[in-house]
């Protein structure tokens, strides 16, 4: 899965990358997103031009009564995303990219204890993880809430170590075939939602902080020492929540 990231790209690597007319939205630099909380995306806008927004990380679908079920969609697995109802329009209709300098994941040393690592590509350029957007109104009234969420696909043999999950990653070669939506053929899909190769993603340990959203930190992102006593062996896949 995929539950923190970060992100503190400028607005000219936001422009470069994505190649936008204009940023008109404040981008601060954030070190521990998490679910429920605004963050950029980049999608279609009703122009055809590629536009940075900010939605709330936590899709609700249009049908949805009320804003709670967004607790359990931050991720759509892309094995299912096409079929089931919370996310199924929005596949065809609705994609996103998700910017990230990376994300997090956590390893459980014992009982009690999980380490915390930072995932981030080798080449320092950012990570575009694929994801869809919704905008919902409340029926009882109120302004429509934009929101989004991040698909992810089976674990490539790197993140393995972690996690059986990984985000879905989006290389800019294909960043147009995405955002455009409509139905993908079987062969497409698997292209698309195939792990990234294994080299190129790099981890380091962070500071355990990370863990509460009350801490937003540059800190949070660099690398960690811990006890040697402490240190993950990464011979198998660790057990996680």
């Amino acid at each position: 899965m995929c539950g923190r990231y970060a992100l503190s790209a400028t607005p000219e690597q936001m422009l470069l990358l994505f190649d936008l007319a204009a940023v008109t939205i404040d981008l601060v630099p954030r070190y521990n997103i998490a679910p429920t909380q605004l963050a950029p995306i980049v999608r279609l806008g009703t122009d055809g031009r590629r536009e940075l927004v900010l939605n709330r990380w936590g899709l609700i679908p249009r049908w949805a009564k009320e804003p709670s079920i967004a607790a359990h969609t931050i991720n759509a697995r892309c094995e299912t995303v096409a079929e089931k109802p919370v996310f199924r329009d929005a596949m065809r209709h609705r994609r996103c990219l998700v910017p990230a300098d990376g994300f997090f994941e956590w390893q459980r040393i014992d009982s009690r204890t999980k380490q915390p690592y930072f995932i981030h590509r080798g080449d320092g350029l950012p990570i575009c993880m694929a994801g869809l957007w919704e905008s919902w109104r409340d029926p009882s009234g109120g302004e429509a809430v934009e929101t989004f969420t991040i698909l992810t696909t089976r674990a490539n043999g790197f993140i393995a170590k972690l996690h059986e999950r990984m985000p879905v990653i989006v290389e800019p070669g294909r960043f147009e075939s995405w955002l455009q939506g409509g139905e993908i053929d079987e062969g497409s899909r698997a292209a698309i939602f195939e792990p990234a190769p294994d080299d190129l993603l790099t981890m380091h340990a962070v500071d355990p902080r990370v863990g509460s959203v009350a801490n937003d930190d540059p800190t949070l992102v660099t690398p960690f020492a811990r006890p040697p006593a402490t240190s993950p062996k990464f011979d198998q896949p660790s057990l996680f929540d």
